[in-house]
């Protein structure tokens, strides 16, 4: 069952939101993802967030962390096919490519591959122009009332 989004009545009250919307609306005609490899998103502070990837098998070699403008691609492709014979082989060695949409001014601030489980530390960073400012409310001046007309001295009626 899919539901689709009208956001019609949004876009007559909002202004700017537009790119968020089309998101939105990208994200729920997404078909069914894959869930290979599991992962994890967390705020870990204000501004802070944490991508975690299980990527058991995969070298630094082999990872590629990419953000171009809002998307975070985070992809794996093994460098060859392991030589031996398996007995057994739990440890799924495919290629993966994850896609995470990011908000405006979302940067990648680090990445680390430690013990097979890959993070990625990601900071919203608002630019000085954009952050909340008090707003000084200047006092009304009072209009100046204009001088009543005198009348003219040394002016005869004619």
């Amino acid at each position: 069952m899919r539901t689709t989004l009208d956001a019609t009545p949004f876009l007559r009250s909002t202004i700017g939101f537009d790119r968020m919307l089309q998101a939105l609306d990208a994200a729920s005609r997404v078909q069914q993802m894959d869930s290979w490899p599991p992962y994890d998103i967390a705020k870990t502070g204000e501004d802070d967030y944490r991508i975690t990837i299980a990527a058991a098998g995969f070298s630094r070699d082999e990872l590629t962390v990419t953000q171009e403008q809002s998307m975070l691609v985070v992809a794996g492709q093994r460098a060859g096919e392991d030589k031996g014979e398996y007995l057994h082989r739990g440890i799924p060695g495919r290629a993966f490519q994850c896609r995470f949409e990011l908000a405006d001014h979302v940067k990648v601030v680090a990445a680390n591959l430690e013990n097979g489980v890959l993070t990625v530390d990601l900071r919203r960073e608002l630019p000085e122009e954009m952050k909340p400012r008090r707003i000084a409310i200047a006092a009304a001046t009072p209009q100046a009332k204009p001088a009543p007309r005198a009348i003219e001295s040394g002016r005869r009626a004619a």
